[in-house]
């Protein structure tokens, strides 16, 4: 396994799993660029939101972590400008680092790179060519951040071959939020490229620059997993529902003469809520106010609980976050396809199991409206949970897994 990295530190019990999927990049890349003996692993995980659900853009707080699933590559640096990547199961990517303006927007994954490159040249690192080999075992289109996994994965691929590894992960985050704000139109905050490549359980603070601060916690230390459900609708098409999340609560926010909901209060929402109310003849947008304001304040709450390893709390907050998200927020499902609530269904059904023995908490992950449903239960009610939600998603789509400790990394 030494070719490949200290796999066990990185993967644990899945180390051997691990090794075929790496013995796989050096097939994938003979087979495309010819044979290399000098290539170089990398892996960047995807993420899970534990707390903190549509409060960044907002600058709120979030409790987040990497996850077990992964994108890993094989690469080599090109000697050239030109960055050529295959991702399996997408078109082979070519990028001119000296013609980026000729790369048009808006085309997948050769804009996401283009705009990578852009993003940190301005920044000052260098960039040039480089081949790769990358696949994935990271949800597409479900909540769990396949893209910014991917982003993070090619930032650390910059910083070791032409950076000494010295870009510090917050430039990786706006390194890929720039490529997708001004290359994909997609008006994505720093939370999902931080908790990819910051690696393990963090909180992170959106308010001003932003701050992370590693949290000792996992599900494992008290008996409990972590499961991801896929229920098979993907986020591809619901761009405008998720930008009318961030526009409304900002929206209350200028009303309160604040640019962001963090830079005004609860109480003064409160205080002048008949007048918004008339103002914006809007009252989703209020609801949505006052979710951001009080889940704000279940991640400071669960940022505490973690650190007495009051699990008890942790649980009940989590479960509180996820009823706020499903009454206030209102991200379960679209109003414009209102038959269609599979996220709903998901958390019915979870909710069936769960009440079978009182322990355990489901709630929505992510960006909501369509994706992934989160649940947290008893590690030796994990394998029934499985076989009673495959019944209605499919095996292929139930994914216990855990948080791990490393992020974005050379292996």
């Amino acid at each position: 396994m030494d070719r490949y990295g200290d796999l066990e530190k990185v993967y644990g019990a899945d180390a051997e799993d691990a090794q075929k999927r790496y013995a796989h990049l050096d097939e994938g890349f003979a087979s495309e660029y010819g044979g290399c003996k000098r290539l170089t692993y990398f892996t960047a995980p995807g993420r899970t939101e534990i707390i903190g659900n549509h409060t960044d853009h907002n600058g709120g707080k979030v409790i987040a972590g990497s996850i077990s699933l992964d994108t890993i590559g094989a690469a080599k640096e090109s000697g050239n400008d030109t960055i050529e990547i295959v991702s399996e199961g997408y078109k082979k990517v070519v990028v001119n680092t000296n013609k980026i303006d000729e790369i048009p927007k808006e085309n997948g994954t050769l804009s996401l790179v283009a705009g990578m490159v852009e993003a940190a040249r301005k920044m000052g690192y260098e960039v040039h060519g480089f081949k790769a080999y990358v696949t994935t075992n990271v949800i597409a289109a479900a909540g769990v951040s396949s893209s910014a996994s991917f982003e993070m994965l090619i930032c650390t691929m910059i910083s070791h071959f032409f950076n000494d590894d010295r870009i510090p992960v917050t430039d990786y985050a706006k390194i890929g939020q720039h490529s997708e704000n001004n290359f994909w139109n997609k008006s994505s905050g720093l939370m999902d490229q931080m908790a990819c490549a910051y690696g393990g359980p963090i909180l992170l603070d959106f308010k001003g620059d932003i701050s992370v601060e590693p949290i000792p916690f996992a599900f494992s230390d008290y008996g409990y997993e972590m499961v991801i459900i896929n229920t098979g609708k993907g986020h591809a098409d619901l761009s405008a529902g998720y930008s009318a999340m961030p526009l409304e609560m900002k929206a209350v926010a200028h009303e309160l003469g604040g640019e962001r909901l963090c830079d005004t209060t609860k109480e003064e929402l409160l205080k002048h809520l008949n007048e918004i109310d008339e103002k914006l003849g809007n009252d989703r947008a209020i609801l949505r106010a006052l979710h951001f304001f009080n889940e704000t304040e279940r991640v400071e709450k669960m940022a505490e609980a973690v650190n007495r390893k009051d699990f008890d709390s942790i649980l009940t907050l989590m479960k509180a976050s996820g009823d706020s998200s499903y009454k206030l927020l209102q991200n379960i499902y679209t109003n414009e396809n209102w038959k269609e609530q599979k996220i709903a269904l998901a958390l019915a059904l979870s909710e069936e199991f769960l009440s079978r023995t009182g322990k355990g908490i489901c709630r929505v992950h992510g960006g909501g409206l369509a994706g992934v449903i989160q649940a947290v239960l008893p590690k030796e009610e994990t394998s029934d949970y499985v076989d009673f939600m495959s019944q209605y998603f499919g095996r292929e789509n139930i994914y216990p897994m855990n948080i791990r400790l490393t992020g974005a990394t050379v292996m």
